[in-house]
């Protein structure tokens, strides 16, 4: 049992240091390509950030787990905005000023009430996996050309500051993105491995050890760029790294999950508990951000409610551990 948690916390550790390495080396050795500041933002550092869940859930559901990877998914995007966005407004008010993240909300409570309707009929097809990977590309062409024409938008000065700040070469960059990708891919065969084994000793559903520990693990480097970005006062920035997060997972974890291996069982708690408290706090996310008096802010109430939903839904969770 301790070599199984000694896994666990060694691969959480190595997660957020290597996709530290990654996000960075990625977002430079774009910039150094010559694509845009903004466009390298949403793309590399929104979608990034989530290569940790995408790895994981990967190798879970070659491992013949997919309750471990479905866990993974729709945990970190209850994790993105209840936790991660509830410390973060507890920290400094989040004001909402770019456009296209005012676009990108009412997308994704589109995209987290249809994905869980995929589920409905009980399994995830390899057939509705693929629609969900045409979705996500969809999503980044999307994504791609409003960032290509949007002016002088919020977010994009404040990734432009973000590419000037961090200063390297071309060189290092691809040293950073290869070692931190080669160390994530460890990491997570070392999560999954503990998580699993952890599962079977305790008789605790995969289900649950995915959308707890797998879940708030995977999402550490969300919380960190959230954090560091609200602490320079980059508030889009730190709105959109979650935004883009649980899109990419939604589309992209899930369909890449689902393509290697369909899914014909879903655990009925994830439809019946899971998806409605993942649809509930996104879409209090986007009445969040509202305007209010002319400002769309996510204050310090919204963060403390934010996270008192998150303690709830452990709280839940763990009466299941132990019932």
């Amino acid at each position: 049992m301790l070599s199984y948690l000694l896994a666990i916390l060694g691969g959480l550790l190595l997660l957020i240091w290597s996709a530290d390495r990654f996000i960075e080396g990625a977002a430079i050795t774009a910039a150094r390509l010559g694509i845009p500041p903004l466009v390298v933002g949403m793309i590399v550092v929104g979608f990034g950030t989530s290569v940790p869940e995408m790895l994981v859930s990967a190798l879970a559901s070659l491992g013949g787990n997919p309750a471990l990877a479905l866990g993974n998914a729709y945990g970190s995007n209850i994790v993105n905005v209840t936790l991660i966005l509830g410390l973060t407004a507890l920290v400094a008010p989040i004001t909402v000023q770019s456009g296209l993240l005012r676009r990108e909300l009412p997308i994704l409570a589109v995209i987290s009430f249809t994905s869980g309707l995929l589920l409905l009929g009980g399994g995830l097809t390899r057939w509705e996996s693929l629609l969900l990977l045409v979705a996500f590309l969809a999503l980044v062409s999307w994504t791609l050309l409003s960032s290509l024409r949007s002016g002088d938008d919020a977010l994009k000065a404040e990734f432009e500051a973000e590419v000037e700040a961090h200063d390297m070469a071309l060189p290092r960059a691809l040293f950073r993105l290869v070692v931190g990708l080669t160390f994530l891919v460890v990491a997570s065969r070392l999560l999954v491995w503990g998580a699993v084994e952890v599962a079977l000793v305790l008789g605790v559903s995969e289900l649950v050890i995915g959308l707890t520990i797998v879940a708030l693990g995977t999402s550490l480097p969300e919380l960190a760029a959230s954090l560091v970005a609200i602490r320079k006062q980059e508030h889009d920035i730190a709105l959109g790294n979650v935004l883009g997060s649980n899109m990419f997972n939604l589309l992209a974890v899930v369909g890449i999950a689902g393509a290697i291996a369909p899914i014909p069982d879903v655990e009925v708690d994830l439809v019946r508990r899971d998806w409605p408290v993942m649809l509930a706090v996104t879409l209090l996310l986007v009445g969040f951000c509202l305007p209010r008096r002319g400002v769309r802010r996510i204050g310090r109430l919204a963060g403390g409610t934010l996270l008192a939903i998150y303690v709830a839904y452990n709280l839940v969770l763990v009466r299941v551990v132990l019932a």
